[in-house]
């Protein structure tokens, strides 16, 4: 099948989801002009306010509180698990309930600022299960906020990716 150089987003071989988030983060960029002139104590503000939602969304996981996760969480939110599925919100809300964990610690958070987009990186140390079984280990993972109304962060888009030990990475190079 032959793409349109004039439209790479028609037809593009990446799902719907993977589109959305290039989208946002093109918006990103292009809004980071935008950013330059934010005065100082405004972008801190802004970042407390990001490293506060990351605990809200935590203390979610480890409590297993929908609500508060529902109020997190844009209704158009999409998120690449782990083992690769795309989860809706329902589908991200009605999962919290399958996982039990005993530990969520985070490290390493990198926040970035793209006009209304905030771009999280940060690695999640878990000890856990789910009805498929131990989800144990560290993940890597990069969530997305948009702001809407000031002051209101809602996340659009999630992705984790489980960072695999030496052995598992010999495991996974004989399979």
């Amino acid at each position: 099948m032959r793409r349109s150089i004039a439209d790479p987003w028609k037809r593009s071989h990446l799902p719907r989801a993977g589109r959305a988030v290039l989208a946002a983060l093109a918006l990103a960029v292009w809004a980071s002009g935008l950013w330059a002139g934010v005065p100082k104590t405004q972008k801190h503000e802004r970042r407390h306010e990001i490293d506060h939602l990351e605990e809200v969304w935590r203390d979610a996981m480890l409590k297993d509180d929908t609500a508060a996760m529902s109020g997190l969480l844009a209704d158009d939110y999409r998120a690449i698990t782990p083992s690769g599925t795309l989860q809706t919100k329902e589908e991200a809300l009605a999962s919290l309930h399958r996982a039990h964990f005993t530990s969520l610690e985070l490290s390493d958070r990198k926040v970035r600022f793209y006009g209304i987009t905030a771009l999280v990186t940060s690695t999640a140390d878990v000890q856990g299960t789910t009805q498929d079984g131990d989800i144990t280990g560290s993940y890597r993972y990069t969530r997305v906020y948009v702001e809407g109304p000031p002051g209101v962060w809602k996340i659009v888009s999630f992705e984790a990716n489980k960072i695999l030990t030496p052995a598992e990475h010999a495991a996974a190079e004989h399979k």
